[in-house]
């Protein structure tokens, strides 16, 4: 192209005004086509991200919207599980899934046997270990003997843990949350130092916000004396047992829900009689797996006027984290009568 512009501009030298005129606009041509030969070399891979900016995936939008707290606009975040019709037990990755996380630079994931399938996501992606972040793992609520998430592929499909010992729906711990977030924190320094400081006032905000839901937590715990609740599944426990409720479930129900098994008829009659009696302050519902052995406790909790509160495994559209966890503080004390 070079040479071609460098003969045009020496031929006109020799011609007349007429053909100076046209091969300027042959040069102006050129220039243009370089420009956009330029252009379309730089865009022809995609959108180019901000070198600044990095690229996480999550499991879930739970963890997705944390990390968005921490990160802000130095991170662009991807959850690979959204909506409450996704079961995350049995999610199988997309196509799209595996290109987001071979492009990630930290990926985190609930672990604990609850969502295996992101584990081996990143595994298959050859992603660093050091930069996968487990909220089990940094929440210190696993028992020692725990197996990890990546040596959990043989537990059964919804990937629970079959003694009942260990409740992985860790994101409803406060503490534990409070954990991930001092974890995310160092991860996102460590990956982009200059922004450090952003990093660390943005996790200082958020855990001062659990700071001030686990107090409210804490006064319910105060005052409750050990009210006894039911549940259709362990999901909402860890923020339960810091308002200070007794579960009364029959430990064969709820270890039936979460494998997906059926409830002994025995056992399901003793859960329904509990959940439609007055002995419990409200019945915790899972809406995101439901099925007719706790739609049956559901309807026997209306049917007796118990209080039924709705409890998710992601986050509802169009809320924060905090937000989720505050509203279902709020549920707590109505239920209570506080």
């Amino acid at each position: 192209m070079l040479l071609i512009l460098m003969w045009q501009v020496s031929d006109n030298q020799i011609r007349g005004p007429s053909v100076r005129r046209s091969a300027a606009l042959s040069a102006t041509a050129l220039a243009g086509l370089s420009l956009l030969l330029s252009a379309c070399s730089t865009t022809s891979g995609g959108p180019q991200a901000d070198p600044g900016t990095i690229d996480v995936v999550t499991s879930t939008n739970v963890y997705g919207d944390i990390v968005k707290e921490i990160g802000g606009d130095k991170v662009n975040v991807k959850a690979l599980i959204t909506k409450a019709s996704q079961d995350p037990h049995s999610y199988e990755a997309t196509t799209q899934d595996k290109l987001a996380v071979s492009k990630a630079r930290l990926v985190v994931e609930n672990g604990g046997g609850y969502d295996d399938f992101m584990h081996k996501l990143a595994d298959d992606s050859n992603l660093g270990h050091e930069n996968i972040i487990s909220a089990v793992e940094v929440s210190g609520l696993a028992p020692a003997e725990e197996p990890s998430a990546a040596s959990t592929a043989a537990d059964d499909e919804h990937g629970h843990s079959h003694d009942g010992t260990f409740n992985e729906h860790v994101w409803y711990s406060l503490g534990a949350m409070t954990k991930l977030a001092d974890a995310v924190e160092a991860k996102l320094a460590a990956l982009e130092p200059a922004s450090a400081s952003t990093f660390q006032a943005n996790a200082a905000s958020f855990k001062e916000e659990i700071a001030g839901l686990n107090a409210q937590a804490a006064g319910l715990a105060a005052t409750s004396a050990e009210a006894p609740v039911a549940v259709t599944e362990p999901v909402p426990l860890y923020l339960l047992e810091a308002a200070g409720l007794v579960n009364k479930t029959p430990a064969d129900y709820t270890a039936a829900i979460e494998e997906g098994s059926d409830v002994p008829p025995a056992v399901l009659k003793q859960a329904t009689e509990l959940a439609g009696s007055k002995d419990i302050k409200f019945l915790a519902y899972n809406t995101q797996t439901e099925s007719p052995q706790t739609q049956a406790l559901k309807k026997a909790a209306e049917s007796a006027g118990v209080p039924v509160l709705d409890f998710s495994e992601t986050l509802p559209e169009g809320k924060t984290y905090v937000q989720w966890m505050s509203g279902n503080v709020d549920n707590i004390k109505q239920a209570l009568g506080k």
